[in-house]
Formats: structure tokens, C-alpha cells, sequence
């Protein structure tokens, strides 16, 4: 494979002429820009699909083509239709902490090992400069353009609409899809109700229900399963979600400073949310699916993550203080009846250091994750 990105062209379908050479005349673009090479925008000409899979199948050599775009229907559609079974699929978040603060990115586990270890390289980070971030959120072009996220955001809400969803979906009103939106990013971290979405933007429950999975298709929301086992009784299976870019889910709920959003109503709501997104993308940026359940019952017994791995589970809580108390891990006991193997346990929170809870669960500052 030869992923020597220095000596890989580069060439973006943004580009009229390039553009124009894909879709009229294939072979000659291949010729012109031959692997190794990254091909941006690749949903603007299908038509150079079939040459690539002609070179895969003939040169059998992996990492030759790197084909990236920003609409995500209409570039899946036409890969996943060409080069099926010739091409490895990465899904890419918005920036990590991890990628921000330039340190080294893993899957998040609850390991003692693990967590020591990374407390020798994490960056501590106060509440004042957490809520930056979440405000901020993780979009690249916020980190090397001096533009405002609410400025930025209004662009990419209205490329969003324009570009890829009104001639998916067929929306007439942008506006009503607009406000479906802005109702899943306030209804962040909480179980997915397609009646109240639907009551919020005045569409019927099926009609949110496709809108929602278009949302989860296009990489805006995380739907988090319920975990459930034939052991436990009265368990809700309702799934969860998470708006995965907390700066986008500011900017629809009209919490546009990290003062007013850290004091505000929805506070508690957005640092569940930035907890359970940077634990999302530590997966993703490894190229794992993130093994992530959550549990309630009708008891309200709650806890918020389940990382469930190798037959164990290991539960999280998640909560937005500095003084975190032998409370916060009160639900966990309510995996002993699982039938697995209940691992190491945590509470991410703002503490200021890794400090044990017991032989079994510790406080986690929420800057090392």
C-alpha cells in the first residue's frame, strides 16, 4: 500500500475544469492525475468510478486512490455501487480534542492502566475552557480560518439544507426542516421520541423519523441502543442520541457564548453531550464502531454510557461538577444482574485529577478523555 502522502497529488472536483475533465472525459483524467492520488469532491463525476475500479482490479495495490466528499448520500451512493468489495469506508467526525491539543488519540476505555498512562500526556483544561470548546465545536475550518463559529455555522446550516438534503428529501420549506433540526439539537442526550420531534417542527411522527435517520446518515446525530439482557426485568428500550457537533448544536439553540451556554438551562445537556461525543470519535478516529450502550429502567435507574467489550461491561456516568461523590456510581450495581462481567467503572467529570472511587470505579477529569 503506498500511503506516502508526499508524494501523492492532490486534485478537488470544486475545480470547474477538473470537474469538467471527470464527467466528459474519464480516461484522460485518470491519465492526467495518476495514483497515488487523492481525488476530493469525488460525487461531482461518478463517471471515473468504473476507470477506478478497472485500475483496482488490475494493479491490485491498495491506497492508490483516496476519494473524499463532503456530501455523504450522493458520494455513498455511487462508491458503495461501483467499487463494492475494492474499497475500505472511514468515517470522519469533526476535530478530536485529542487532534486539537496535538496528543495521541485511542479508543477511550475505563482500564486503570490506560487511564494512569494517559494522565501523563492529557492537558488539563478548566471549566472556562471546556465550554470554549463545546461552543466552539470541532468543524476544521474554525481552527485555521479567524472566523466566528456563529458566522461559520450559519454557512453550513444553509449548504446543509440547499446542497444536500432539499433534493433528497424533496422539501418544499426549508424552513420547517430547519426547525426539526434546531428541536433534535435541543433534545440532545436524551431517549429519541419521534412524536414530540414531529410536534416541535409541525410534521407527522413519520415524516421526523425520516428526517432523524437522515440526520444519523449524514453524520450530525449518534444514536446510543439501550443495553438489555434476558436477565434484567423492566428495562426501557428506547435509544438515546447525541448531536455529535456541539458547536452546530450551540449555534441551533441559540447558545452562542460559552458564558451564557456553561450557566444556562441546557449546560448539564451539552457537557453529557461533548463527554459522549469525544468518546464517539476516539472510537471512529480508530476505525472502530464504538461499542457503546446505555441503561435505564423503570426504576430510573440510569447510566449513562456502557462500553461493552470481550464479554465485560464497563459503566460510565458523566456529570458536570467539580465535587463528585461515591453517589454517582449508585446505578452501576444495576448491571450485577446482566449476565456479563461488570468491568471498571467511572464518573467523567471536572474534577482535577484521576482520583480512585473504590477498588472499582474512579473520577475522571473530563480533559483526559
Amino acid at each position: 500500500m503506498n500511503l506516502n502522502k508526499g508524494k501523492r497529488q492532490y486534485v478537488t472536483l470544486d475545480d470547474p475544469f477538473d470537474r469538467e475533465l471527470a464527467v466528459n472525459d474519464p480516461a484522460m483524467f485518470m491519465q492526467r492525475y495518476q495514483p497515488p492520488v487523492i481525488i476530493d469532491e469525488i460525487q461531482y463525476a461518478p463517471q471515473i468510478l468504473p476507470y477506478i475500479k478497472i485500475h483496482a482490479d488490475t494493479h491490485q495495490n491498495r491506497g492508490d486512490f483516496w476519494l473524499t466528499g463532503s456530501q455523504q448520500f450522493h458520494l455513498m451512493k455511487g462508491v458503495t455501487e461501483s467499487l463494492a468489495g475494492r474499497v475500505g469506508i472511514i468515517d470522519m467526525l469533526g476535530l478530536s480534542g485529542s487532534e486539537l491539543l496535538g496528543i495521541p488519540s485511542e479508543p477511550f476505555n475505563t482500564n486503570p492502566d490506560r487511564l494512569l498512562k494517559r494522565l501523563e500526556y492529557a492537558v488539563p483544561q478548566n471549566i472556562k475552557e471546556i465550554f470554549e470548546r463545546i461552543t466552539k465545536g470541532g468543524m476544521p475550518e474554525l481552527y485555521v480560518k479567524n472566523i466566528s463559529a456563529e458566522r461559520f455555522y450559519s454557512s453550513y446550516v444553509q449548504t446543509y439544507l440547499q446542497r444536500d438534503i432539499k433534493d433528497l428529501l424533496k422539501i418544499g420549506d426549508e424552513l420547517t426542516f430547519l426547525k426539526f433540526i434546531s428541536s433534535v439539537a435541543a433534545h440532545t442526550g436524551q431517549m429519541l421520541n419521534y412524536a414530540e420531534l414531529a410536534k416541535d417542527a409541525e410534521v407527522s411522527a413519520p415524516t421526523a423519523k425520516q428526517w432523524f435517520s437522515i440526520l444519523v446518515t449524514s453524520g450530525l446525530v449518534a444514536v446510543i441502543p439501550p443495553y438489555h439482557a434476558n436477565t434484567l426485568k423492566r428495562i426501557i428500550k428506547t435509544p438515546k442520541f447525541y448531536f455529535l457537533d456541539t458547536g452546530l448544536c450551540a449555534y441551533l439553540t441559540k447558545w452562542l457564548t460559552p458564558e451564557t451556554l456553561e450557566a444556562g438551562a441546557m449546560s448539564r445537556a451539552f457537557f453529557e453531550t461533548w463527554v459522549a461525543g469525544e468518546i464517539i470519535k476516539s472510537y471512529y478516529n480508530a476505525g472502530i464502531r464504538p461499542p457503546l450502550y446505555y441503561y435505564r429502567d423503570k426504576e430510573q435507574r440510569e447510566i449513562v454510557l456502557i462500553i461493552h467489550e470481550n464479554g465485560t461491561l464497563c459503566p460510565i456516568e458523566i456529570k458536570k461538577t467539580g465535587t463528585p461523590d461515591k453517589s454517582d456510581i449508585r446505578h452501576f450495581s444495576a448491571l450485577k444482574n446482566s449476565g456479563q462481567k461488570v468491568g471498571t467503572g467511572c464518573v467523567v467529570c471536572m474534577i482535577k485529577t484521576l482520583i480512585p472511587v473504590d477498588k472499582d470505579n474512579w473520577f475522571v477529569p473530563a480533559w483526559m478523555i
